[in-house]
């Protein structure tokens, strides 16, 4: 090897070795975070596959599932969803009408997507919750998934500052050890993470599968838990690896100043 070749190989080493890695996360963003006027008790649902802080979006594919448990009641919404766009991308969008109080546990399961960069497909079974006109009963209740995050905190009504916590569950038992990534919606990119580092927030689940994190400002924020899949997916001939995640978004508000 020449020593130009050489210094062309390190140089490139070095630019993929220093790039970040961008956290992937499934997202369920509604129009509003709670339902309290009879006269909009339409909520519209955005679906889609994103690097959230970023604001970078990816095309999703039609997801395997799609629903609603409201009251205790699931109810298959695959069929309302619509093709439409997610930070200029591919994504999906339906609207479910609140017609009584209740918890609207909103959650999707997405196809596995392949990511050449880490070789592996991903699987993100993502979660909000939206409550209509004055009920919180049944925001803490698992919907049934392979992988969730079943809320310790209420994960609405909830000021910026506030420690939320939650639970980890695999196959409906206490995952514990698991990674959780953290990122805030840069919707709008209004901020910029200071560095690399900051761009996705990291903790731990403890030996009962438990999260905490202390939102530092407002916004939609997204808990991804990171777990691998049992199965395999084959891929030109080989078997990939599944990273299944449980991802739910809860928002956070700063208190509202009466007028003088």
């Amino acid at each position: 090897m020449t020593h130009g070749i050489r210094t062309l190989c390190s140089a490139l080493a070095l630019v993929l070795w220093a790039g970040p890695a961008l956290a992937h996360f499934g997202m369920v963003i509604p129009s509003q975070d709670v339902v309290t006027d009879k006269d909009k008790a339409k909520v519209g649902l955005a679906v889609s596959f994103s690097h959230p802080m970023e604001g970078n979006g990816m095309d999703m594919a039609k997801p395997k599932a799609f629903g609603v448990v409201d009251g205790g009641k699931k109810t298959d919404l695959l069929a309302a969803l619509k093709p439409a766009k997610v930070m200029d991308h591919a994504a999906w969008s339906a609207e479910y009408a609140f017609k009584r109080p209740g918890v609207g546990i909103f959650y999707v399961v997405p196809e596995p997507y392949f990511e050449p960069a880490e070789d592996k497909f991903i699987e993100h079974l993502t979660k909000v919750v939206v409550p209509a006109f004055g009920e919180e009963e049944g925001w803490d209740e698992p919907v049934g998934l392979a992988a969730e995050i079943v809320p310790l905190t209420r994960p609405f009504g909830n000021y910026v500052g506030n420690v939320f916590t939650g639970k980890v569950l695999v196959d409906g038992k206490p995952a514990p050890g698991v990674t959780v990534e953290v990122e805030f919606y840069n919707k709008d990119k209004a901020y910029e993470a200071p560095n690399e580092y900051m761009t996705t927030q990291v903790v731990k689940t403890d030996a009962n599968g438990v999260f905490s994190y202390a939102v530092p400002f407002a916004g939609w924020w997204g808990f991804a838990a990171l777990t691998d899949a049992p199965e395999t997916i084959e891929k030109d001939g080989a078997a990939k690896k599944v990273e299944r995640g449980a991802v739910l978004w809860a928002k956070f508000l700063e208190p509202k100043r009466k007028k003088k």
